[in-house]
């Protein structure tokens, strides 16, 4: 997303650039796998919900205008319940334990001096109090993220995480009927081809090479190295390639860049990809999961997304293991986790046992979302400064080395050519 961004700045500026995917396959993170049996998954769940009308416009020309547009339905699963999203808003139908005791911590938090935020911790506890911040997001995010909030900044934010008014909370908790307030109000999706398929003209109009793996990047000499055994001579060069990847490449880099780089932490996904046959299994787009005894932390549901994505009929699921090289290493087989999904699956309800599978797979996502850990600000700017001072222009989550969605993504490129060009 972010080679395309930059690809299409530097073609509205006459420039001349030239994508290098190590993949034969073009998409990066966007692209989307059919099945022998016709279902589409996406590598996690895409969907565009950008305010932004000129990226609207650009995704929606690219598929002719042939696109889903949806209210967001997202709910949560937490000890047998299903609770509408977000918690904090919804707790009526708790336990009444559970209620009174996230009442009581949540007004506290907003009626006393919150004291030094230090941590993401620091900032839960004073946005919701002990007793949700515990029970909720605290059991999520180290599902999500794979290590404890303690240890996590709050940079990450921005509108993820709902902080609702005590009017809206007690609403919550007295009535099932709430306004919803989850971030991503609406979205839209391809009615055909999956995600990637609002890439497809942008993939037209590019010079895309791929089957080019970088093996060495040489800045001095301003020289690429591949795999193929291909050497090419760049210009100015934009890299979106994962940082704990890109300064490997590159010769004689200074060891304090080294250490800072094996600093950076983030978590990869096993993505378990099922189809039913049947299409009735959830009304939700996507669902949280906070018990740890269930193997994935999030579900989504790609038929909800556009009946494109299915053979007619039949429905579809896309569950999400977490792990991670810093904190948490991925503890069973990919056999192991679809067999630990479906079993899962069938103890929440969402499969019965009569249901036919008509697929299963699993699909490992190496780089999945950047953990804001506490060694992530000091180590990144030590690598960004070096990477300024070679000339190599970084773009995209992996090479920001934050929370880019796919919009922003694309964005970054653009920007990275802009700088190229002293705009």
């Amino acid at each position: 997303m972010a080679g395309l961004g930059a690809a299409y700045k530097a073609a509205q500026e006459n420039v001349t650039a030239v994508l290098y995917d190590k993949n034969d396959h073009p998409g990066g993170h966007t692209a989307s796998m059919t099945t022998p049996e016709g279902f589409i998954f996406d590598e996690g769940p895409h969907i565009s919900f950008t305010k932004d009308e000129r990226i609207q416009a650009l995704f929606a020309a690219n598929v002719d205008d042939a696109y889903e547009s949806f209210p967001a339905h997202v709910n949560n699963f937490w000890q047998g319940r299903w609770i509408k999203h977000p918690a904090q808003c919804n707790l009526h139908g708790l336990p009444t334990d559970v209620v009174v005791n996230v009442l009581r911590d949540f007004i506290h938090a907003q009626t006393n001096e919150p004291g030094d935020i230090n941590n993401y911790a620091d900032w839960l506890l004073a946005s919701y109090g002990r007793t949700f911040a515990e029970t909720f997001p605290m059991e999520y995010g180290l599902r999500y993220h794979t290590t404890t909030a303690d240890n996590m900044t709050t940079d990450w934010l921005g509108p993820r995480l709902y902080r609702p008014n005590i009017e809206e909370i007690l609403r919550g908790a007295l009535s099932p009927e709430t306004e919803d307030v989850h971030y991503v109000t609406g979205f839209r999706y391809p009615s055909q081809g999956g995600f990637v398929s609002y890439l497809n003209r942008f993939f037209e109009n590019s010079d895309i090479k791929l089957d080019h793996k970088v093996v060495k990047i040489d800045p001095a000499d301003k020289l690429l190295h591949f795999a193929n055994g291909k050497q090419i001579v760049y210009q100015n060069l934009v890299s979106s390639i994962p940082l704990p990847d890109l300064i490997p490449l590159i010769d004689d880099v200074p060891a304090e860049v080294q250490t800072a780089v094996d600093k950076l932490a983030c978590t990869s996904c096993l993505a378990i990809n099922i189809g039913l046959s049947r299409e009735d299994i959830s009304p939700a787009h996507w669902t949280y999961f906070y018990d740890r005894d269930f193997i994935f932390t999030r579900i989504s549901f790609p038929h909800m997304f556009a009946p494109g994505n299915v053979p007619e009929g039949t429905g579809s699921i896309q569950a999400e293991i977490y792990f991670s090289k810093k904190y948490k290493p991925l503890e069973h087989t990919h056999e192991e986790c679809i067999d630990l999904t479906i079993k899962d699956l069938k103890r929440c309800g969402l499969i019965r046992e009569d249901d036919k599978i008509l697929y299963k797979g699993a699909r490992q996502i190496d780089y999945a979302n950047i953990i804001f850990d506490l060694d992530r600000e000091d180590a990144l700017s030590i690598v960004h400064d070096y990477l300024d001072g070679i000339n190599i222009h970084v773009a995209g989550r992996y090479g920001l080395w934050g929370y880019q969605w796919t919009d922003e993504s694309f964005k970054s490129g653009e920007s990275a050519v802009e700088r190229i060009l002293g705009k």
